[in-house]
């Protein structure tokens, strides 16, 4: 029997590494590990101890370790997934400082001493790991392999050749901090071949980022599906981008975009009133796009059983729709047709009744020659044959978007005076069959009362290219109405708003307390870094102890009869595991304690209260030379957003970099966006670029 075919998760005769997981549960509460509450760290290793150590990764060479999971996709299938957690200690990266926390703004944090690296390969950069791995046994120099790889000479391997987490194209590739912060850097689904769709993706990511205390996670939303950005989509349908399903928020804007930008870009687009659209498409120079676009919203205004008032309402029903129809067939419908109208089985009128009261409504509607009518002239022209005003009112209530004869009728919300209308649409231009009735088998027909998959994502990308981003559609117009100017502005705000973020514990994890003297209770502590030149390069100081408070707060856990001089050691020693500008700190202070004659032997919870928070000021310092020592610089930038000796001031207002392309002014050197300098992106960046204060300056110069 294969063990393939065998659910191995409890076996206790296999060793830890040669367990089988299941995947849609690893990584909970007790599978395979019981997570600690406090610390990320505590949880990363105590879930290492059940991998299984690697030798074949060609990480060796640059230091670094790796261990794998194997994944069971399904209890009686074959089909295994593995996932590979790398160790990145600072000494191996050759990217010391880490772009995601300069681009989402977190490049205040210190640079940590460890990066863990979670990835979950597809089959080509597995292949390509094996190919490169086993080309450096062999040894060659400048040698390709058969896909054009370039392969290094034994000997002159890096990690960006030799190591699996600097290939692209993963299933998912996710790395945290070790203070437990995090970036999901990809997530590639279905659509490009995995055998995982992307929604089990990312519960696989949030169950890790959740079982390990992960504290704040960032990701670059530039999802796509079907050639549309799903940022733009999701957000016009549900408010919130397509990650915002599990629990992924505005997190920083590129451009200077603002979370109250991002939010009115947002409303606009969603309470866009589709009569409104109607009508400037109508005026459309291009009538046949115009035409189309109108048919689009009449086709789901039929399969909808409530009125479509806004471009949101339209995008919701329409993504709900596709959630209904089948997937393995593109020719499969779902049907909406109704001859005439659909009456419940609690409705107190019958059948025939109800029928007739919707023949009168549309003769009235025909009377109105087509036009758009208020319910109440309807409800009034009715009454004068239907006295019962309560058939009356269920009626015109059901019977928006509904068929009726030959006729579609159509209800909209009026976006000037906020009253309900409706006209009619003639179908009869479609041949009636024998019995008098639309010819049930005629294509035009069906598709006012019938819809395919493939059809509904058509129409979907159909609205959204000639709506939400082709920028030629306001030349269309025979009137100057800036309303298609506003739906471009809005959507290029959204768009710029890719920077997603989820807080995971932040910085205050569940308190844990035991009694008695020998039990454990939480402190969270942070400190103050003192006499650092770096420190006070990179922060405007505001006092005159030239500290500065790193955040986030640490969990402790110290026995209940621990000292200060225990606190400032388990201080010490956990802020010299997590940073690498910390690798010597020495507490010299609380700063925030209320007893200022406190001693080192005094007890930390006579003092202060349990789940209280500490600040602690000290130094680097170089203890070799024996005495108090010395403070000692690193070598190197301390915090994530490298030196800071260059410049940004950008006509968007952007201060720092954003992840945009930028381009750098030859005689200032300030760096712009190259947008905002009006270089398009598929345009190369000048050799020689000035930016315009200088060539202002330029040009007011006295001429020789």
């Amino acid at each position: 029997m294969s063990s393939h075919n065998l659910d191995l998760s409890g076996s206790k005769k296999r060793k830890r590494g040669e367990r089988v997981f299941r995947f849609k549960t690893f990584a909970e509460n007790g599978y395979p590990v019981g997570f600690v509450a406090s610390s990320f760290r505590e949880n990363v290793k105590a879930l290492l101890e059940y991998g299984h150590l690697e030798s074949t990764l060609g990480h060796s060479c640059t230091g670094m370790q790796s261990w794998s999971f194997q994944l069971q996709l399904h209890r009686n299938a074959p089909l295994h997934l593995v996932l590979y957690v790398v160790e990145e200690p600072i000494e191996a990266s050759l990217n010391r400082h880490c772009k995601q926390c300069q681009y989402v703004g977190w490049g205040q944090h210190m640079v940590c001493n460890k990066k863990y690296h979670f990835v979950l390969p597809s089959t080509d950069t597995m292949a390509a790991a094996a190919c490169l791995i086993n080309c450096k046994a062999v040894g060659g120099n400048n040698n390709h392999d058969a896909s054009g790889m370039n392969i290094p000479a034994p000997g002159k391997s890096s990690s960006s050749s030799l190591n699996l987490v600097e290939l692209e194209g993963h299933i998912m590739h996710g790395v945290f901090h070790s203070n437990g912060f995090g970036h999901l850097l990809c997530v590639n689904g279905a659509e490009t071949g995995s055998d995982l769709p992307g929604h089990q993706i990312l519960e696989f990511w949030d169950r890790l980022c959740t079982g390990l205390r992960a504290r704040k996670v960032s990701l670059n939303d530039v999802s796509h599906k079907r050639g549309m950005e799903l940022r733009l989509i999701h957000g016009v349908a549900y408010s919130e981008p397509w990650f915002g399903r599990w629990g992924y928020k505005f997190g920083r804007g590129t451009f200077c975009v603002t979370q109250q930008m991002y939010q009115n870009a947002i409303e606009a687009l969603q309470g866009m009133p589709l009569c409104l659209l109607v009508h400037h498409l109508a005026a459309l120079t291009c009538n046949q796009l115009g035409h189309d676009i109108s048919l689009i919203f009449s086709r789901y205004h039929t399969l909808s059983d409530h009125s479509l008032v806004t471009l949101g309402d339209l995008f919701h029903f329409m993504l709900e729709l596709k959630s209904r129809l089948p997937t393995d067939d593109q020719n499969s419908c779902i049907d909406s047709y109704n001859p005439g109208m659909l009456v419940e089985t609690s409705c107190r009128w019958s059948p025939k009744r109800v029928e007739m009261a919707s023949r009168v409504i549309v003769e009235a509607l025909k009377r109105a020659q087509f036009r758009w009518v208020s319910r109440q002239e309807v409800r009034d022209a009715a009454r004068a044959y239907i006295g019962d005003t309560g058939l009356l009112d269920f009626v015109l209530k059901s019977l928006g978007n509904q068929i009726v004869g030959n006729y579609l009728v159509r209800r909209s919300l009026n976006p000037v005076t906020k009253v309900l209308e409706y006209c009619l649409e003639d179908l009869s231009n479609v041949s009636p069959n024998q019995d008098g009735n639309l010819g049930m088998t005629n294509s035009k027909v069906k598709g006012w009362y019938k819809i395919s998959r493939f059809q509904l994502m058509k129409d979907v990308f159909y609205l959204y290219k000639y709506i939400l981003k082709d920028p030629k559609l306001s030349t269309c117009t025979t009137t100057t109405t800036g309303i298609f100017s506003a739906i471009s502005m809005a959507v290029r705000i959204i768009l710029d708003s890719k920077y997603l973020v989820k807080e995971y514990c932040g910085e205050v994890p569940p308190l844990k307390l035991e009694l008695g003297p020998e039990g454990k209770s939480n402190l969270y502590c942070t400190v103050m870094l003192r006499n650092s030149t770096q420190v006070l390069d990179h922060y405007k100081m505001t006092d005159n102890d030239n500290a500065i408070e790193l955040p986030p707060y640490e969990c402790l856990t110290l026995k209940n009869n621990a000292t200060i001089n225990d606190l400032k050691l388990e201080v010490e020693r956990n802020f010299r595991e997590i940073y690498w500008g910390l690798s010597s700190f020495v507490v010299e202070a609380i700063a925030n304690l209320s007893r200022v004659d406190a001693k080192g032997t005094d007890m930390v919870f006579g003092l202060v209260e349990v789940g209280g928070k500490i600040v602690l000021q000290g130094s680097n310092k170089d203890m070799r030379g024996g005495g108090h020592g010395i403070v000692r610089e690193l070598e190197g930038p301390i915090f994530e957003c490298g030196s800071g000796n260059y410049v940004v001031d950008c006509p968007c207002g952007a201060k720092d970099e954003d992840g945009e392309r930028m381009v750098c002014c030859d005689i200032c050197e300030v760096w712009q966006h190259t947008l905002c300098v009006r270089i398009p992106n598929n345009e190369q960046v000048p050799h020689i670029f000035l930016c315009n204060r200088c060539e202002r300056e330029i040009i007011l110069l006295p001429s020789p």
